[in-house]
């Protein structure tokens, strides 16, 4: 049995689950999240828990039973609590505004860019003095949150060398020293 599937989903307070023939619904006071369930594996909310069951042992059985429950699992958690996400601008003259849900970026190219965010994520951007610019990143949906990041992120990834880029606030990246003084 799936060690992540098999475990029971906690439902907190002011959170409704609702099941209906392949589609999970979750509703809480950060949104509303659904998602469709492959219609082998079954969903059934028990006193307070979603329990998350599979007919048989099949290869493609076990893998949709855990990914189902952590699937489920996230979409509890993102209404109940929402996902963050910081993000931080490292280099010399990079820049980040938000105004409504368009985020504009200055990254070192002759041009600025701008990202026009879709409305279930919450966008603000952050300059103190002396300090990188930091993107606040805010949703009820990990996925989209993760793939929103993965897109900001991509317009300019870290480099080695100077560790110049978007990252994310605590990310170490791996540093290289360079061409070496001393070769002959």
């Amino acid at each position: 049995m799936s060690r992540i599937g098999k475990a029971p989903i906690a439902i907190p307070a002011g959170v409704k689950v609702e099941v209906k023939d392949n589609l999970v619904t979750v509703k809480g006071p950060k949104g509303e999240l659904s998602q469709e369930i492959n219609p082998d594996i079954k969903v059934a909310e028990e006193d307070g828990h979603i329990i998350v069951t599979r007919p048989d042992d099949e290869r493609e059985h076990r893998a949709m039973h855990g990914l189902y429950r952590a699937l489920i699992h996230n979409m509890v958690v993102g209404v109940s609590e929402g996902y963050k996400k910081e993000m931080e601008l490292v280099g010399v003259g990079y820049r980040a505004t938000a105004s409504g849900q368009v985020l504009e970026l200055s990254l070192g190219y002759s041009h600025a860019i701008f990202i026009k965010l879709p409305k279930e994520i919450k966008v603000e951007a952050k300059s103190e003095r002396n300090k990188n610019p930091l993107i606040l990143l805010e949703s009820a949906d990990k996925q989209l949150l993760g793939q929103v990041c993965a897109k900001i992120r991509s317009l300019r990834k870290p480099e080695p060398y100077k560790g110049k880029g978007i990252k994310f606030v605590g990310e170490i990246i791996r540093r290289k020293s360079g061409k070496s003084a001393n070769a002959k």
